[in-house]
């Protein structure tokens, strides 16, 4: 099937089931342009705790569309393909989690939104490099705090927030791929660019950025500020949504050690998502996510608590 007959065949299910396609900026180019709504963790957040679609096809990674699901009991969740995972949330494996939160009881719990439900169920407070500093910002001062799981970003909010947090070690392998030593080079290349960064990036690609921010950060700073050209560290597929914003600014990935296609950080996990695979789970509706009620009613709470917050 072509991406003509694709795309009109997933317009005609979409209408005809009441769905609603929900898209991270880190997907192909072609789903981005068919979804409904393309945005960050925290405005998919938002996006799906309002929506009245029958049927949310999330495509982005599994804790995206788990998030979804808390938030939906009674809607329909698919997500294109099951093995659209998280290198960041699978380097928190719940039980040993609970061996840290036990270790301080004391401790109030944020945790990074890209973590799995058990991880959010274990939460005082969930949190998205949007919102991260105004949510460390609601804890009192005088309470300590776990933080996890991205070590990277934690570190970023220590800096940021001058708070004590207890960290996961954890890391997001996307945005610690990219090669300080090639940035260096790049930004030689064009001297009047600015660098600008995830904090899920490492201290040394932080330390040289003009600007860190959320993967919505980022865009808007790019459209408002008045460069013209910008070296962007964090996943490539952000370049599709600037090119539509930005048409005539330069826009560069900036470059990751790996020597690819693309000379940039992709994710794996989020490129295992294709159109057709999308076609498919709505065709079919599968793979759908499923969580307990038991689950669902602990992992909800720390969710609550965030977007009351934002």
């Amino acid at each position: 099937m072509n991406e003509t007959t694709l795309i009109a065949e997933i317009n005609r299910l979409r209408q005809e089931k009441n769905a609603v396609i929900l898209a991270h900026y880190y997907q192909e180019k072609a789903i981005q342009e068919i979804a409904d709504f393309v945005g960050d963790s925290l405005e998919l957040s938002k996006k799906a705790a309002t929506t009245d679609a029958d049927i949310i096809v999330f495509a982005g990674v599994h804790f995206m569309a788990e998030t979804a699901k808390i938030l939906n009991p009674d809607k329909k969740v698919l997500l294109p393909d099951f093995n659209a995972g998280c290198s960041l949330a699978d380097s928190c494996d719940p039980d040993d989690f609970k061996k840290l939160k036990d270790q301080y009881p004391d401790h109030a719990v944020v945790t990074y939104i890209n973590c799995s439900a058990r991880i959010k169920a274990l939460s005082d407070i969930v949190c998205t490099s949007s919102n991260a500093k105004k949510i460390i910002a609601s804890i009192p001062e005088d309470r300590k705090i776990i933080f996890a799981p991205d070590k990277n970003l934690g570190k970023y909010l220590i800096q940021e927030t001058n708070r004590d947090l207890v960290l996961w070690d954890g890391s997001c392998v996307v945005h610690e791929a990219f090669s300080l030593n090639k940035l260096i080079d790049l930004y030689n290349q064009y001297p009047g660019a600015k660098i600008v960064a995830h904090p899920e990036s490492e201290d040394p690609i932080l330390k040289v950025a003009h600007y860190i921010g959320s993967t919505s950060g980022i865009i808007n700073f790019i459209k408002e500020d008045p460069g013209t050209v910008f070296i962007v560290a964090t996943e490539a597929g952000i370049l599709h949504q600037l090119s539509r914003d930005v048409p005539d600014k330069t826009i560069i990935a900036a470059p990751s050690y790996q020597e690819n296609s693309c000379s940039c950080s992709e994710c794996a996990y989020m490129k295992v998502n294709t159109l057709e695979k999308l076609f498919r789970c709505l065709q079919n509706e599968y793979p759908e996510i499923k969580i307990s009620d038991t689950l669902r009613a602990e992992a909800l709470k720390p969710i609550y608590r965030m977007l009351a917050l934002s």
